[in-house]
């Protein structure tokens, strides 16, 4: 019954909204290889993320976990704050 625990899947984003009670929205950046041309080019996603403490804040740099599903379109946890905004 013991199955082996992977590593859960970190990401760093910007929080883009803070509207909500207990989540925030991040929008994740990553950069890549065009398949053709070769040029980098910037991909973005957001995802929904718990936030326990209500703690984030528009323009903060945060690291998210995935997580079990917590509702229909969150699946991810806030961890930390690397970054405040200014």
């Amino acid at each position: 019954m013991n199955a082996d625990k992977r590593p859960r899947r970190t990401l760093i984003g910007i929080v883009a909204s803070d509207k909500m009670d207990k989540t925030v929205v991040v929008k994740v950046v990553r950069r890549v290889q065009h398949p053709i041309y070769g040029k980098y080019i910037q991909r973005q996603k957001k995802y929904m993320a718990h936030d326990i403490g209500n703690s984030c804040r528009i323009g903060d740099k945060i690291l998210i976990e995935e997580y079990r599903p917590l509702s229909r379109r969150k699946r991810w946890l806030v961890k930390g704050i690397l970054e405040r905004a200014l």
